[in-house]
This record gives C-alpha cells, sequence and structure tokens, in this order.
C-alpha cells in the first residue's frame, strides 16, 4: 500500500479514472447486437431525433450503461466503507450479508406480488442484516467490543443464512416468474430502465461520506484513537453503517446480487492512493462504476444474442482475488 502520495499524482490518477469510465460508457453506448454510428450516439448524447440507431443508444443503452455505473460505484463505495470501518480488505456487502438481505426484501415483496416495495424492503433487509451482524459479533459490553475478524465471520454465516431464504423463496415463487428471479438474482441490467433512483442515492451517499471522510481516516486508526481524536464513533459508525445499507440496497434492487466489485475495487484504489478516504472514496466509486459498464457490456455482447447475467462475470473476476487476498491475510 502506498503510505503518501502527493496531491498532483493522485488528481492525475483520479483524472485517469474519469477518462477510463468515459470510455467505457462510450464502448457501452456503441456496443450491442444493433449496430450503430459514432453519429448515432452522438446524437442520443445531444438529445436529437436522430436515426433508428439513435433511438437504441438512448432509448436502450443509455439508461443501462448509466444504471450500470451507478450500481459499480454504489457496490465499491459500500466495499470502501465496510473495509475502513471493520479494517478489514476483505469485507464488502455481499461476503457481510448486506446483499443477501437486501435481495431477500426485494425477491420477498416481488414473490408476495408488491414488486412496488422492493426499493423499501431491499433497504431494510440491508440494515436489518447490519444489525444482526454487530448484535451477534458483540463480544462483550465494551463500548469498542467488535472485533473486525469476528465481524466477518459473523457477516459470512449470516450471508450463507440469507441464501437459504433466497432458496426458499425460490421454492416457493410460482413457476412462470422463478426463471426471471433466477436470472435476476445472478446480476441483471436488462431491466434498469430508469437508473435515476441509483445515480440519485449514489450522489447522496458519496455527498455524505465525503462529509464524513476526516472522520473515516480517524476510525481508519481504530474506534479507540478516533475517540480520542473527537469522533462520536457510535453515531458516526452507525451513520455510515446505514449508507452503507442503503447503497447496498439501492444496487441491488436495481440489477440483484452482484458480488466482489465491494471487494475488489476498493482493495485496488487503496494499493494505488493510500488510506485517505477524501481521494480513495471517489476514485472507488468511479472505477467500481466503470468495471461494471465493462462487464455488462461483455455480458451482452460475448455470446449475443444469448445475455449472460453480469455477476457471473463479476464473480470470474472477483473469487480469484478474494481468495489472493484470503491468502495475503
Amino acid at each position: 500500500m502506498r503510505a503518501h502520495l502527493t496531491l498532483p499524482r493522485a488528481l492525475a490518477v483520479i483524472t485517469a479514472l474519469v477518462v477510463i469510465a468515459m470510455l467505457a460508457l462510450a464502448v457501452g453506448l456503441a456496443s450491442g447486437s444493433v449496430a450503430v454510428s459514432a453519429r448515432d450516439v452522438l446524437d442520443a448524447l445531444a438529445g436529437r431525433a436522430g436515426s433508428e440507431g439513435a433511438a437504441v443508444v438512448r432509448d436502450l443503452r443509455m439508461p443501462r450503461a448509466l444504471a450500470a455505473f451507478a450500481v459499480g460505484a454504489l457496490l465499491s463505495l459500500a466495499g470502501a466503507l465496510m473495509q475502513v470501518l471493520l479494517r478489514n480488505p476483505l469485507a464488502d456487502p455481499y461476503v457481510l450479508g448486506l446483499s443477501g438481505g437486501a435481495a431477500v426484501g426485494a425477491l420477498g415483496t416481488t414473490v408476495a406480488g408488491v414488486a412496488a416495495l422492493a426499493g423499501p424492503a431491499a433497504f431494510a433487509g440491508a440494515l436489518l442484516s447490519t444489525l444482526i451482524v454487530f448484535s451477534l459479533a458483540r463480544a462483550d459490553a465494551e463500548r469498542f467490543a467488535w472485533a473486525p475478524t469476528r465481524l466477518l465471520l459473523t457477516g459470512v454465516v449470516v450471508a450463507a443464512g440469507w441464501g437459504a431464504v433466497v432458496a426458499l423463496l425460490l421454492a416457493i415463487a410460482p413457476a412462470a416468474q422463478t426463471k426471471g428471479l433466477v436470472h435476476w438474482l445472478l446480476g441483471d441490467l436488462a431491466g434498469a430502465a430508469a437508473p435515476g433512483v441509483p445515480l440519485a442515492v449514489l450522489a447522496f451517499a458519496l455527498a455524505m461520506t465525503l462529509g464524513m471522510a476526516r472522520d473515516l481516516n480517524a476510525l481508519a486508526r481504530g474506534p479507540g484513537e478516533a475517540s480520542v481524536l473527537g469522533v462520536d464513533v457510535p453515531k458516526t459508525s452507525l451513520a455510515l453503517h446505514a449508507l452503507a445499507a442503503l447503497a447496498t440496497a439501492a444496487a441491488v434492487t436495481t440489477a440483484g446480487s452482484i458480488g466482489f466489485v465491494g471487494l475488489v475495487v476498493p482493495h485496488a484504489m487503496r494499493l494505488v492512493l493510500g488510506n485517505d478516504q477524501r481521494l480513495l472514496l471517489p476514485a472507488a466509486a468511479i472505477a467500481g462504476g466503470a468495471l461494471l459498464v465493462v462487464a455488462d457490456t461483455a455480458a451482452r455482447t460475448i455470446v449475443a444474442p444469448i445475455e449472460l447475467p453480469v455477476g457471473v462475470l463479476t464473480a470470474l473476476l472477483g473469487v480469484p482475488a478474494f481468495l489472493f487476498l484470503l491468502r495475503q491475510r
């Protein structure tokens, strides 16, 4: 990990990430089963009527690409928060059960026929998962009694429990719904036609976390030292965990359960930029968004016209990365 990074170099890294993200979005807009020209893409971006290709870009590919960027950024942001709060690079929303809790909430309302409540139910599920993990992982009555390793192991067990609930819901779901639900659970951006909600949640969560970046830097040193530095540790931790739950819920509601983005991207950015949250949080969000745009573009083009679940591709990347990080621990 880089201990020190000059501001010009850090800004250069973030600028490069912005350029990469823009290129990823451009490739996502231009790629697909229907051939479109650069003019079609420009017409769609400018809001001009243009040709049929411009309509395809504007109505189908642009909302999906923006949703993919928002979901990837939300997962990376949530992962970065969990890794700092737990002081463990192996923490992420998927491993700690946040994604599982959100998936159960969204899936349960869908199976019950009240899909309109999927968003609030997903947030409630993610927040409930957080509360369960922290209550079970509390070692004693001391103020800072949550050991990072204990929290991580508890999260893994809770995530497995949510997986069992998901399997139960799929077993009792109507047969006509099962295939679509399974595809969604594996990560599916095909229905992400309204990226406004995840983008709004991303803007809110990023603004809130950047406002608390100094407190996060103190928390990275440990709760005891953060308390000495004037941080209200219980209140700040609760607020940050709620933001991580909100980000995870918005991502899961939009695209299903997509694992390992929140694990790999923040850790990679930390290796490049260090642990200053004022730089790490926006960098992780941009890189995570770009990664998922690329993964989604690949998922819908590699074996076109068959569309692969994007979560499959992120898992193919994330599993070896997780095993590598686990070995380093």
